[in-house]
């Protein structure tokens, strides 16, 4: 099996998976059709391997979206709580400048290896509006430039039926925050 490419079985297992919580969660993608979906899957190999990252860590990938200008379908980590991929600063530069207690790795390189994107604070509001996720964990999302370049990095959840958005320093890490991630086929 090749680094980014699924075994046929795999590939099979992996598309009954997505399929069937595409059928149990018709709220989140009104109107999609999943054989088109299912179709795009089976000629992107590649992203099929990234979907298959994002269920591997439980992430539940699943259709929210399709953008008609680029004919891509939008999959969003759809777990209830943030993915088991966490305990993780924010980015290279915040992992390298711990000097003690560093986590394994960190949000950027990890969505990046998986091959997917962190969501940024619009899309997990998108994210939001499908359902009630993170009531007890929380998710980094893409930071904007201004505030990484000044040490911070931003993450949400969802309190007390609001979705709020947060700051923390970027070497900051925690058992209860992970990310979420974007992927378009």
């Amino acid at each position: 099996m090749s680094k980014k490419k699924l075994t046929t079985e795999q590939s099979g297992e992996l598309l009954k998976v997505l399929k069937t919580r595409f059928d149990k969660n018709m709220n989140r993608h009104k109107g999609l059709n999943w054989e088109k979906i299912q179709s795009k899957l089976e000629a992107a190999p590649e992203k099929l391997w990234s979907l298959n990252e994002m269920e591997e860590t439980e992430g539940e990938p699943d259709v929210v979206d399709y953008d008609k200008k680029t004919d891509e379908y939008i999959f969003f980590d759809c777990s209830p709580e943030s993915p088991k991929r966490r305990s993780l600063c924010y980015d290279y530069q915040s992992w390298e400048a711990r000097k003690a207690n560093k986590p394994e790795s960190n949000v950027i390189d990890k969505a990046t290896e998986m091959g997917i994107e962190l969501l940024t604070e619009e899309q997990y509001r998108q994210l939001q509006e499908l359902g009630k996720f993170d009531l007890k964990t929380s998710s980094w999302v893409k930071t904007p430039a201004n505030i990484r370049e000044l040490g911070g990095a931003i993450f949400c959840d969802r309190r007390y039926n609001t979705v709020f958005m947060y700051h923390n320093g970027a070497d900051s890490y925690y058992a209860a925050r992970g990310f979420r991630g974007m992927l378009k086929v």
